[in-house]
């Protein structure tokens, strides 16, 4: 049996045809230089819900999809069964059989990957899809110097039976335009790519779409910028917000001087006003760190956030909206056209990625558009 949409106090919209927008917006950004866009739908599609994600994708003509475990590989593949699925963190010893009957796509992130994937190939007399990923400066997963370096002076050995799809790095520092460290990794790639050969050269994720076409290569994979998240900080963003995130006031009271908000009387009343609650809190991923900071609008006016956030409670300061606006059952709005989750990144000291992958499952859920 469902829940009927009345048991919900907070609903979660995801506008798919935003989304798919906004892939659109840098599939023909990068078009001229002769690249296709791929999309990161990693982390649940980036916590918007990855089935109606892609689906929105495919339509907008996304072919490669890229997420970090082969469990959310399966999960794409369950959807879009001619798409390519690239898994960022590399083969699992013990799950091969399910990357090749799901057709997951690994990528080879240490010569331990490409002996393992070898293996894999030769135990079953095929040639299996993988892509090479070289580290060219984030220090985290791909070949290092060293590795490249000893793929590059016997790749046809080392490579035998892998079907090489792309070779890719990734940038770290794409978002800060005067940062060197682009440039220096663009460097390091290219050398490498061009000695390697084989594959498709994919290098830019979503700010990195941004830093021009030298970047762009064959495939891009951007990520933050198709759910709304400003990949260009220095300047306005370019991209749509696709989510709207709205709750019910639970209740309406007056207090006055004297009384506090919340836990541990956080916000002490200095003069008459009114306090909203609504059922929003650190559980739906409404961080704690947003206690006495930003706002909701109701009905177009801002109602401040006073006091601590709680587990499951947030209380607004509605003293100056309207009567009529504020009643008990009144819709507050926490992200939209109004706050954006790179607003609320600001506000919470984070990045617009922690604050979508953070929402919670305690909405309800409504999606609109192509994919819904």
């Amino acid at each position: 049996m469902s829940l009927t949409n009345d048991l919900y106090t907070s609903t979660l919209t995801i506008d798919l045809d935003v989304v798919a927008a906004n892939y659109t917006l840098i599939s023909d950004r990068i078009a001229p230089s002769g690249a296709v866009s791929g999309a990161a739908v990693k982390a649940d599609g980036y916590g918007l819900g990855v089935k109606p994600v892609v689906r929105a994708l495919w339509a907008a003509g996304c072919r490669d999809f890229f997420v970090a475990h082969p469990g959310e590989g399966i999960a794409v593949r369950e959807e879009l069964k001619d798409a390519r699925v690239h898994v960022l963190n590399g083969p699992i010893s013990n799950a091969i059989n399910d990357y090749v009957y799901h057709d997951l796509i690994p990528v080879l992130n240490s010569l331990d990957d490409i002996a393992l994937w070898q293996h894999a190939c030769r135990d079953r007399n095929r040639k299996f899809k993988a892509d090479i990923h070289i580290d060219t400066g984030m220090c985290r997963l791909g070949l290092d110097l060293t590795e490249t370096q000893t793929l590059l002076s016997d790749a046809p050995a080392l490579l035998d039976n892998i079907d090489v799809q792309l070779v890719m790095s990734h940038l770290a520092s794409a978002d800060d335009v005067n940062s060197p460290q682009s440039a220096q990794q663009l460097s390091m790639f290219k050398s490498a790519f061009d000695k390697l050969g084989i594959g498709k050269p994919s290098l830019c994720n979503s700010s990195g779409v941004f830093l021009g076409p030298d970047y762009h290569f064959e495939l891009a994979r951007p990520g933050i910028a198709l759910y709304g998240g400003n990949p260009t900080p220095h300047t306005d963003n370019p991209m749509g917000n696709p989510v709207t995130l709205t709750t019910r006031l639970l209740q309406v009271r007056q207090v006055g001087p004297g009384e506090a908000v919340g836990y541990g009387a956080a916000y002490d009343v200095k003069s008459p006003m009114k306090v909203a609650t609504v059922a929003i809190g650190y559980a739906d991923g409404f961080h704690r760190i947003g206690s006495d900071t930003g706002f909701a609008t109701i009905d177009g006016h801002k109602a401040p956030i006073i006091g601590r956030v709680s587990m499951d409670l947030i209380t607004l300061d509605v003293t100056n909206i309207p009567e009529h606006a504020c009643d008990t059952g009144a819709i507050a709005t926490f992200i939209g056209p109004d706050r954006t989750p790179d607003d609320l990144a600001r506000d919470w000291q984070t990045i617009p990625y922690e604050v979508l992958t953070g929402l919670g499952r305690r909405y309800r859920r409504v999606y609109t558009g192509n994919g819904a």
